[in-house]
């Protein structure tokens, strides 16, 4: 969560099989239809929005030549994902796989939202799930990933002496419950997968933290995603 990324996704043949007020409906060139699941039948289509000015048309990420718009039903286009920027706003793991109704079932699930938009973590639904160990062919290029050199659950302990827990970058939590609920650069790493820091490790965290702050951190990362970090 946090990671920027640019994705990517070759235009592959589609048929268009219909078309609403608000959506296009094209054959999947993707994905199989699930014959063991009990409760989803999928048809082996997927609805895309064809108003660009949409909610969905602007955070969606595939688009299609000719544009969707302009599609009738028995036509054929190109489906794909352009290059585009995109932050990850959630992981989901499944254990079992999850059954959609379609194969393969997924044991995860990356959510990614456009830059440009911020996450607002009261909102329901907002973003694209993508299944990355799935057969549509999308590249993910990791652009930015804020505090890479911790990882999530590291202990560590910040210039102010003061011992925190790191879950995501926006999730910082202090041992003693206090304010702020921010860590003071540089950082000394304590503990790894529960265990004490190899000392490799811990100079690797100190030597990334030594110079910039939290704070300019997030700036960083704001600048990219152009938009605003979550709330802690």
């Amino acid at each position: 969560m946090g990671d920027i990324v640019r994705v990517s996704c070759p235009d592959t043949p589609a048929r268009v099989t219909d078309k609403s007020p608000h959506h296009v409906s094209i054959e999947w060139p993707w994905w199989a239809v699930d014959p063991d699941s009990d409760w989803i039948h999928w048809n082996g289509q997927v609805a895309l929005p064809h108003d660009p000015s949409s909610y969905e048309g602007q955070t969606g990420l595939f688009r299609t030549t000719p544009p969707l718009d302009t599609l009738e039903p028995g036509t054929t286009c190109r489906v794909g994902i352009p290059p585009t920027l995109v932050h990850v706003i959630a992981v989901d793991r499944f254990d079992p796989p999850l059954e959609t109704g379609r194969l393969p079932r997924p044991r995860r699930h990356v959510v990614l939202l456009r830059a440009g938009h911020s996450h607002d973590p009261e909102r329901e639904e907002q973003g694209e799930e993508f299944d990355p160990d799935d057969d549509i062919p999308i590249t993910f290029d990791l652009v930015f990933r804020p505090y890479a050199c911790l990882t999530p659950g590291d202990e560590v302990a910040d210039a102010a002496g003061r011992a925190w827990r790191f879950d995501t970058p926006w999730d910082w939590r202090p041992f003693d419950g206090a304010e702020p609920h921010e860590p003071h650069w540089p950082l000394t790493l304590l503990t790894r997968g529960s265990h004490p820091a190899d000392p490799e490790m811990a100079v690797t965290v100190t030597a990334a933290t030594k110079v910039g702050s939290h704070h300019e951190e997030l700036a960083r990362w704001s600048e990219l995603a152009q938009a605003t970090a979550p709330p802690p």
